[in-house]
């Protein structure tokens, strides 16, 4: 099982941090991912395996002024 923040996601084998952002259906452009605390940089997305366990927070990144 897997923890997206803050809420319970079901974990699959070989699951990427892309797989999860499509799952989610988190589309937004500016988009910052941390695993257990770790920034992932966005050209690791489609190649960056998440574990089990993972605590993962999908940050929404927003310009105002």
């Amino acid at each position: 099982m897997l923890t997206v923040n803050k809420e319970k996601m079901k974990y699959e084998e070989g699951m990427t941090i892309d797989d999860i952002l499509k799952k989610k259906k988190y589309s937004f452009p500016l988009i910052t991912v941390v695993v257990n605390g770790e920034v992932i940089p966005r050209e690791q997305y489609s190649t960056y395996k998440v574990e089990d366990g993972d605590n993962i927070d999908v940050i929404h990144i927003m310009s105002g002024g």
